[in-house]
């Protein structure tokens, strides 16, 4: 954290410009000694100013350099930003000379992890500098910016104050119990505020679903028998010919993948290999990872021909499908119908009918997906969740071990012990904003992040 570190913030390539961020205590020195213009030592903060990068007499490129000193900047150090002409030339040789000048080059996601440890932001919100990089809806755009403002930080802060205060007047029981005036924390007064943390982190981690959802997207897998449809209704859904289409029985072989946006929520699709019982090996790989897709799916198409009686194998898979939230969806009914519907063991409400052919039903299944997962209350709604599998995991743990206190209160355990574990969990609840952390932790999160970032 003492020495100076320096890399290139913006995508490398051929554009207008390059942008070069340098951090740390020297940074406004290291630069100077490769500028030709104003003295950078002796100007204002947040400032911008004209001139050329050096190397001895040689003019390596006009730039325009920003000079922000230390506290108001992103990493509470000195940073200094020199614009480039874009291209991977000027750019890498100014990069060289500042590492040649003392600059070291900065790892992945160094420029944050110096705003977090330097108390600028906290874990949650440096997590969302990186969803705001990769927000790729306006409704992901929404979620990562509250995070960045807090919002998200003060739902678990709000948490750990509502513990301390339980925690506080526990040990004033113990430690002064001849104080009239302190309110005497018995079993009975401490559970209805053990219910109501419950209650208030239960709330948070069903609401975070949605932040899931918007952030992830929904994992949406088309499975059915060969030659139902399903690469037609992927390439129907993209507006697009990603999946290879033929009358021949067994042409999708492997996963194929795409994006579409239903108001702003993501659905990752995924058309799967025919499921069948085959001889040939590529195709008996194409079926099984077809069976893992619809493990790991958040939800389920269920392609059926109108054109075919209904067979073993298609109700084999609506047995398997009933946990998860699935959709059957009938195609080809601008042929003959040969299938009876009656004896699909669903609720009417989950069946659509679909001509692909024809582009008919399409539609009516994007609605009704948009009831399934409420997308469009999840969209007018100010999203303020946590969104991140770490947070969630922890969040989880704590929801269990808030229950289990429940339980060791109405079992009399003494209150001692019921203030340890009290506090454990507020230590656990820590660690999802960075109040509390682990060196490894950080190095792990960070490297996940772009280099300038």
């Amino acid at each position: 954290m003492n020495d100076t570190i320096c890399a290139i913030a913006t995508s490398q390539g051929i554009g207008s410009i390059s942008i070069i961020r340098i951090s740390g205590e020297e940074s406004i020195d290291i630069v100077n000694k490769i500028f030709k213009g104003k003295d950078l030592s002796k100007v204002d903060t947040h400032t911008i100013h004209y001139g050329h990068i050096i190397d001895g007499e040689e003019n390596i490129d006009e730039v325009l350099v920003t000079i922000m000193k230390e506290p108001r900047t992103y990493t509470k150090e000195n940073i200094v930003e020199i614009n480039t002409h874009g291209g991977i030339a000027p750019t890498n040789r100014v990069l060289e000379l500042l590492l040649e000048n003392g600059c070291r080059l900065a790892e992945p996601g160094e420029f944050t992890k110096r705003a977090f440890l330097n108390g600028r932001i906290d874990l949650l919100e440096a997590e969302a500098v990186m969803d705001m990089i990769d927000a790729k809806t306006e409704v992901q755009r929404k979620m990562a910016l509250n995070q960045i403002d807090g919002k998200t930080s003060d739902l678990i802060n709000e948490l750990r104050s509502d513990m301390v205060q339980i925690i506080s007047n526990i040990n004033v029981n113990i430690d002064y119990p001849e104080y009239d005036d302190v309110d005497i924390i018995t079993n009975d007064v401490l559970i209805p505020k053990i219910t109501k943390l419950r209650e208030r982190i239960q709330r948070i981690l069903k609401e975070s679903e949605n932040g899931k959802i918007i952030k992830d997207g929904i994992k949406t897998v088309i499975v059915g028998r060969p030659n139902v449809g399903k690469s037609s209704l992927l390439n129907a859904l993209l507006q697009e010919d990603k999946a290879i289409v033929t009358d021949i029985a067994g042409t999708t072989r492997d996963i194929v993948e795409g994006q579409i946006s239903i108001n702003g929520i993501l659905l990752n699709m995924i058309d799967t290999a025919g499921i069948r019982e085959t001889e040939d090996i590529i195709e008996a790989i194409g079926v099984e990872k077809s069976r893992k897709s619809m493990e790991e799916a958040d939800l389920i198409l269920l392609m059926i021909n109108n054109n075919e009686e209904l067979s073993e194998d298609i109700l084999d898979l609506i047995k398997e499908m009933k946990e998860k939230k699935y959709l059957v969806l009938i195609n080809k009914i601008d042929l003959e119908t040969k299938l009876d519907k009656t004896q699909l063991p669903v609720d009417s409400s989950k069946v659509i009918e679909l001509s692909i052919l024809e582009n008919k039903g399409i539609e009516e299944l994007k609605r009704k997906i948009e009831e399934l997962f409420n997308i469009h209350e999840i969209e007018t709604k100010d999203p303020t969740y946590l969104s991140n599998s770490r947070s969630i995991s922890i969040l989880k743990k704590c929801l269990k071990r808030v229950e289990e206190i429940e339980e060791s209160i109405k079992n009399n355990m003494p209150i001692d012990m019921i203030e340890l574990d009290i506090k454990n969990i507020w230590e656990e609840l820590g660690t999802i904003n960075g109040t509390t952390y682990e060196e490894e932790l950080l190095d792990e999160m960070f490297s996940r992040f772009c280099l300038g970032k």
